[in-house]
This record gives C-alpha cells, sequence and structure tokens, in this order.
C-alpha cells in the first residue's frame, strides 16, 4: 500500500496510482453496503475542511468519508472567520498546525492555493485539493472514473483502467476545473477524450491537452460516446457574454430527450453537480436509468474515504515533520 504526502491534481498523478485509489474506493464502497457502515481506520486523527469558496456537495462528502473512518472532523468556513478579516493563508495554516491537523482539505479559489499550502513549509499535515480556481479537482475526477469503471465492469471493476473507454465532456469547459482534472485523470487510464463547447468557453490554447475538440454536440453523440459528462455553465464565473441566450446554449449544448435517444446503448451520462436543469441538462435525461448523477454522490463518499485512508493510514517520515516546523 502506498501512503500519499499529498493528493493536489491529477496532471501529475500516476497510472499506478490512481487504479489504487480506485481499487481502495472499491474496498471502502464495500464497507458501505454494511449495517454499520463506521470503521475505526483514523480514530485519533483530526481532518479539516477549510473552504474559502462555499460548497455543499463537496464539504459534505469529505465530512462524511472522514467521520466513516472515524476521523475527528474541524469545518473551517472563510465566512464570518478571521479570514474574513484579512488573516492570511499562512497565517490560518499556522492556526490548523497549531490545532493539530493531521489533513487539510481545502477549497479556494486561487489556482494554486492548495499547492502553496503543501509546500510552504507552514505546516505537516497532509493537503488534499478540494478545487482551486479553475485549475483542477482530483477528487470529483476520480470519482467520475470510479463510476465510469464501475458501470462498465460491474464486479470485475478491481485493477481495471479505462483503456478504449470513449468519453465525451460537454460545457463550460473554459471555467471548469472539473473538465481539467478529468482530462487527464481520463487520459492516464487511458480513455479517449473529447471535449465539446462553443469556441468561446474552450480554453484558448489546449494544444498540449489529450483531447480531440468538436464544436457540434450532435456530430459528437453520432460518434458513440460510452459516458457522456455535462459540465455546469458557471454562469457567477462569467463575466463577459459567452453565448447569445440561455436558451440558445441549450437548444445547441444541451442535453434533450433527443439527445438522450440518440445515445449509443449503453451509453451513460454524467453530470458534476450541482444541476442546471433546463440548461445544460433536462429533466428526462437527469433523472434517466443512464444517468449517474446519484451514483456519483455515492461514490465520491468511498472515494474520498479512499484517499484519506491512503493519506493518513501511515506515518510521514520525521525529517518532514522537522522541515515543515
Amino acid at each position: 500500500m502506498t501512503v500519499m504526502r499529498h493528493l493536489l491534481d491529477t496532471q501529475h498523478l500516476s497510472r499506478a496510482a490512481a487504479l489504487e485509489i480506485l481499487d481502495v474506493a472499491e474496498d471502502m464502497a464495500d464497507t458501505q453496503r454494511r449495517e454499520v457502515k463506521k470503521l475505526p481506520t483514523l480514530r485519533g486523527r483530526t481532518v479539516v475542511n477549510l473552504f474559502f469558496e462555499d460548497s455543499t456537495r463537496t464539504r459534505i462528502s469529505f465530512e462524511a468519508a472522514a467521520k466513516r473512518l472515524s476521523a475527528d472532523v474541524i469545518n473551517f468556513s472563510a465566512k464570518g472567520s478571521s479570514v474574513s478579516k484579512g488573516e492570511s493563508l499562512q497565517d490560518t495554516a499556522q492556526t490548523l498546525q497549531a490545532m493539530g491537523a493531521d489533513a487539510v482539505v481545502i477549497r479556494h479559489g486561487a489556482s494554486g492555493a492548495p499547492r502553496t499550502l503543501a509546500t510552504s513549509g507552514w505546516i505537516t499535515a497532509g493537503v488534499v485539493n478540494a478545487g482551486d480556481g479553475t485549475h483542477e479537482h482530483p477528487t470529483q475526477a476520480l470519482l467520475d472514473a470510479f463510476t465510469i469503471r464501475k458501470r462498465t465492469y460491474g464486479d470485475d471493476s478491481r485493477g481495471r483502467d479505462l483503456d478504449g473507454i470513449r468519453v465525451t465532456i460537454v460545457g463550460d469547459v473554459l471555467h471548469s476545473r472539473v473538465a481539467r482534472s478529468n482530462v487527464w485523470l481520463l487520459h492516464t487510464l487511458g480513455a479517449q477524450v473529447t471535449l465539446v463547447a462553443p469556441p468561446t468557453l474552450v480554453p484558448q490554447d489546449v494544444s498540449g491537452w489529450p483531447v480531440e475538440i468538436d464544436y457540434d454536440l450532435d456530430h459528437a453523440i453520432a460518434a458513440g460516446p460510452d459516458a457522456l459528462m455535462m459540465l455546469r455553465i458557471q454562469l457567477e464565473r462569467m463575466s463577459a457574454a459567452y453565448f447569445p441566450t440561455e436558451r440558445e446554449y441549450s437548444r445547441r449544448y444541451g442535453l434533450d430527450a433527443r439527445r438522450l435517444d440518440a445515445l449509443a446503448d449503453g451509453s451513460i451520462v454524467l453530470h458534476p453537480g450541482p444541476m442546471n436543469r433546463g440548461l445544460e441538462i433536462s429533466a428526462e435525461a437527469a433523472d434517466s436509468p443512464r444517468s449517474t448523477v446519484l451514483e456519483q454522490v455515492a461514490n465520491g463518499v468511498s472515494v474520498r474515504m479512499a484517499v484519506l485512508y491512503l493519506l493518513l493510514a501511515g506515518e510521514r517520515p520525521e525529517t518532514e515533520r522537522e522541515d515543515a516546523r
């Protein structure tokens, strides 16, 4: 078993490490089907959820994961805290260090904030990136890959990668850290990834990304993807008009009943949530048997249990503790 130091992105996550996380998540998922779901594995450890951006799903998922491993959980929200009074990330980190945090799950509006926290020497705790700016959201990509693998291979999932699986990611790629993390992880696991979006919602330079680009959703669906991932339109991050109207966007890039019917047999539909029903996805698509939305939520707890387990199951070298002082 590998003990991780941090989980900051998927771009630098090896295939072996990714598969280990997914396989441990399979074990965690098995425990969650028992009558007693709680494990004593991380008893005595402290996990801090440090959220500088609003979140419901991700924070609750990490909290549930930590508590089911018997860790103590501290939820720290920037709103109403000393951060809102001007406290720096360094001061906050050193406060957490003094409190004895073993792991810090951080969501921050600035890309790179988790890496800064992990490499600064301010804390000895392991750091998990729960979303930073428009950079990455690694545990979301891991739970998406877990969901695709489970739907594809069922109970025969352990040890399997996604070689040859075709995944099409649709929507607001420009503002999506979920899309970025999925692109790198899915490629590492052997999947073929296609991005579909209006030209205005594709990042300026994706020449280094291991993807194909398509601007026509109907054309992409006709190609027969195994999984179709619909991204949320992040209106709160948009300071300009990236498409004429929401109605026009939905007409060209929304997954409606007609497009749902056009999907190949066995194709599944994913969405990282929260969903804008009627914009990027219709109610018919969101609630159809092809939809994995609720499975993704459940799988997210198992995957985050696996990440915290691998992060905290072993002691860090004493030299690392000394360096962080």
